[in-house]
């Protein structure tokens, strides 16, 4: 197995309307750091994370996907459709792209799905760690598939699987 590069992870809180509970940075870093590991992934890379509101998300999905509505996550790879990447000129690292996480609507999914905001936050980071090295759901439903069994996986190793995180409370 190669020995997985270094990881910079950036994580801005661009909102206030959900205090961000302690121990989500980290999260987010293990998270980012476990699917490039399981990707085989062996370069230097960079990744942003950044908590947004429902306005701000429901602006850029409108923006970028046409669809005038909030959701949970956005992802914006920087490596093109044909495996170019961008490199930061300072640090040499892959740039793989931007992740925009609405906690706002994280803690309203943890709570219908019966499960912790970390595992939710869990999934949604690494749920677009994979559209960042190129993972489509929607392509197909073998796709979507392939993409499910993968993050089940990475999730599974950090702890924070389906089976190991329902709480009590809320509906599945």
């Amino acid at each position: 197995m190669q020995k997985p590069g270094k990881l910079k992870v950036s994580i801005k809180n661009n909102q206030n309307a959900v205090k961000i509970p302690s121990g989500i940075r980290m999260l987010i870093r293990r998270c980012c750091h476990a699917v490039l590991i399981s990707e085989g992934f062996a370069q230097n890379a960079e990744v942003s994370v950044s908590f947004v509101s429902n306005a701000e998300i429901r602006t850029l999905n409108k923006t970028y996907r046409q669809k005038d509505a909030p959701t949970d996550v956005l992802s914006f790879p920087l490596t093109s459709e044909d495996g170019t990447v961008e490199i930061n000129a300072e640090t040499g690292f892959v740039l793989l792209g931007d992740i925009v996480i609405s906690i706002e609507t994280a803690v309203k999914q943890a709570n219908i799905y019966g499960h912790s905001l970390s595992r939710e936050i869990g999934f949604l980071t690494v749920h677009s760690m994979l559209h960042l090295l190129g993972y489509d759901h929607e392509k197909s439903p073998l796709d979507e598939r392939i993409m499910r069994e993968k993050e089940e996986a990475v999730l599974e190793k950090l702890g924070i699987s389906r089976e190991l995180t329902y709480t009590n409370s809320g509906s599945n």
